[in-house]
């Protein structure tokens, strides 16, 4: 499955059910703009490895809103730590999807250690995540968007042909803002 077909479906589900999306840097992003474009989409711009953090934060401090935050093996390789910090909160609106193309997509698709050996799901349990599962198919993703935790998904390495996101990050930031209050 290529990464913007899987971004796609997560789109879909993620506006069916009524969620926040965190996008994750670079061409997921642009990506996400694409082929779903909503103000309860936030775009990361900058700040590699945050969206999963970013993600979790908007679950905590929001606890009626579904959240869900899409990011890169890269990214999430970045940033462990958020793994433990989201199985220590466990929030029950939260789920986190990791889309493993085993390279830094966004910077020349240099690769990745999940290209080799490292395991993020194994990983997630590692860190104590209780809800892991792995997808391959646009089936297994569709349903794994269902649940909480973590969501590995396995994608081929390739930037879709997509335009920069035509928002400031002050844009992106208002009009997110403007709908992310608790229903």
């Amino acid at each position: 499955m290529r990464r913007i077909e899987a971004i796609s479906i997560i789109a879909r589900e993620a506006e069916s059910q009524g969620a926040l999306l965190v996008g994750n840097i670079g061409y997921p992003s642009r990506e996400l703009y694409a082929v779903g474009d909503r103000p309860s989409n936030f775009y990361m711009l900058g700040s590699m490895g945050l969206a999963s953090s970013i993600g979790l934060g908007l679950a905590l401090a929001l606890p009626d809103r579904r959240v869900v935050a899409i990011d890169g093996d890269g990214s999430v390789l970045m940033n462990l730590g958020s793994l433990v910090t989201i199985a220590d909160q466990e929030p029950e609106n939260y789920l986190l999807v990791i889309l493993d193309n085993g390279c830094y997509g966004s910077t020349g698709s240099q690769p990745t250690c999940t290209a080799r050996k490292a395991d993020l799901a194994r990983i997630a349990e590692g860190a104590g995540v209780t809800e892991v599962r792995l997808a391959a198919s646009p089936e297994e993703l569709r349903a794994g968007l269902t649940g909480r935790g973590v969501l590995v998904v396995k994608v081929e390495a390739g930037n879709a042909e997509v335009a920069v996101i035509p928002l400031s990050p002050e844009e992106i930031i208002e009009r997110f803002m403007g709908i992310s209050a608790p229903l």
